[in-house]
């Protein structure tokens, strides 16, 4: 293990997990997110890291089934199954009443029914989306009152850290230096920090972290494939949803005017499009415009229903790259669907990662050392989301020039906010900020980062707002 690893371990005790490519093996054959995974690992693992495998396995096999296919034919054998499961629940108005789906195991919403019962003593879990939870269900056949359905008879939401305190947090950061934390950072994101060449790499990598620290942070990533875009939006975090492909339309990501339910963004930290060249929109036209209020305001009007949310928004695409490893064409954003094709849907997101920067994913990346566990790790980006104290401190940080952009400041503002969380979480008031730090990781790539953006709204555009240069914001001296 590596001197890093060895840190982490000591500082961050019950918190820190041992990644041992071997161990993951008894996953085989179960499609679960690191999250998961690593929340199972860290029941079944002793003090060195060693693995009870065969306990695991058990586990596994009694609420996990490898064989999703007979989950349904094991019900209405009458057994009574307790799984881990993702889930997804939806109000049927019509029928008054609340049902669910578990897509992994074919098991279909009219299927199904939550009794009223565990609605009433889970209020708060069991409203409508996805959620990851230990379900108790049930075949229930059919009778003279009732249709056959399966039922949720129990169920234990999947919190494992509800009681999570962020101040230890910040006190396990204070014993890092900068750039150990960046290493840190990265082995939490499951990949070798000694894997990438340079600072620049390791910068442009962590970045990806942002709209899940940040709400609603809307950016973009056009990189080459195999640089691992959807890996970490797919399984670092429960709040994260990641939609690979294929159609989109209004109902899904906001409101569903037939059903009267709202979309995957309502009850997510981050939405992001993977291989954004083959999705399509059911209507662009209407999902242009509905983009347009809800990444300037969070919300967003269907019909009389008014749909909020703190939900990001990343923008996920393949780029060609010239045999230099850069792009062929100045013009990135043309990589992009036609309906992203406007300067004033464009402008409103916040910021661009270069994802050409960064080295094609390979098997000596993996990591295999001592790292932060997952599950922790997701929970404490997701409470950082809602302090308040680290856009205080940027704010306070910065001088801005009179007649700045509003939005090039407030995507400056929003992403160096995201940068302090993410790197200097231990840092809450301007007297413990180093300034230099503050601005070589955090306002300068913040610039940098929405000047990307800009010149690409130029390149569609010719208006002088987006020829101007970014405003000349600078550290308080």
């Amino acid at each position: 293990m590596s001197v890093l690893g060895n840190k982490i371990r000591t500082v961050f005790g019950s918190a820190a997990i041992l990644k041992n490519p071997q161990n993951y093996d008894v996953f085989l054959g179960r499609n679960l997110p690191s999250f998961v995974k690593d929340f199972l690992i860290s029941q079944y693992a002793n003090s060195d890291g060693t693995l009870r495998k065969s306990e695991l396995a058990r586990y596994l096999d009694e609420h996990i089934p490898s064989n999703n296919n007979a989950v349904k034919a094991r019900l209405r054998n009458g057994e009574t199954l307790t799984l881990l499961t993702r889930f997804i629940v939806t109000t049927n108005l019509i029928a008054n009443k609340v049902q669910f789906q578990i897509p992994d195991m074919g098991i279909k919403p009219n299927e199904t029914l939550i009794p009223p019962y565990l609605i009433e003593k889970y209020p708060a879990d069991l409203i409508d989306g996805e959620k990851w939870g230990l379900l108790k269900v049930v075949y229930l056949p059919p009778d003279e009152s009732s249709a056959g359905h399966v039922e949720m008879v129990d169920f234990k939401p999947f919190k494992p850290l509800q009681k999570l305190d962020l101040n230890l947090y910040r006190k396990f950061r204070s014993e890092f230096t900068t750039e150990e934390w960046i290493d840190v950072i990265i082995s939490a994101m499951e990949y070798n920090p000694a894997s990438f060449k340079s600072l620049t790499q390791k910068l442009e990598f962590i970045t990806r972290l942002l709209p899940f620290i940040e709400p609603r942070l809307n950016m973009v990533e056009l990189a080459p494939k195999g640089t691992g875009k959807s890996y970490v939006f797919g399984n670092l975090s429960k709040y994260s949803w990641l939609v690979s492909g294929g159609a989109v339309s209004r109902a899904k990501l906001f409101f569903d005017k037939s059903r009267r339910t709202p979309g995957i963004m309502h009850d997510h930290d981050l939405v992001s499009f993977d291989e954004i060249q083959s999705i399509t929109f059911t209507d662009p036209l209407e999902m242009r415009a509905i983009l347009k209020g809800y990444l300037e305001y969070g919300k967003a009007t269907v019909d009389n229903y008014e749909f909020m949310s703190e939900c990001g928004l990343m923008l996920l695409g393949n780029i060609e790259l010239t045999s230099e490893g850069f792009p062929r064409s100045d013009r990135y954003f043309d990589e992009l669907p036609g309906v992203f094709h406007e300067s004033a849907l464009l402008d409103r997101f916040h910021g661009f990662i270069e994802g050409w920067l960064l080295p094609r994913m390979n098997n000596d990346m993996i990591l295999r050392d001592w790292t932060i566990n997952v599950e922790f790790f997701s929970e404490v980006m997701h409470k950082l989301r809602v302090a308040p104290e680290y856009a205080e401190l940027v704010n306070n940080s910065i001088d801005v020039p009179k007649k700045a952009d509003t939005r090039h400041l407030n995507a400056v503002r929003r992403i160096a906010t995201a940068y302090c969380k993410l790197l200097f979480p231990h840092i809450t008031s301007v007297d413990q900020l180093d300034k230099m730090e503050f601005d070589r990781y955090c306002l300068q790539p913040a610039i940098h980062r929405r000047d990307q953006v800009r010149q690409q709204c130029a390149n569609i555009d010719n208006e002088s707002s987006f020829s101007q240069p970014m405003p000349d914001i600078r550290v308080k001296i």
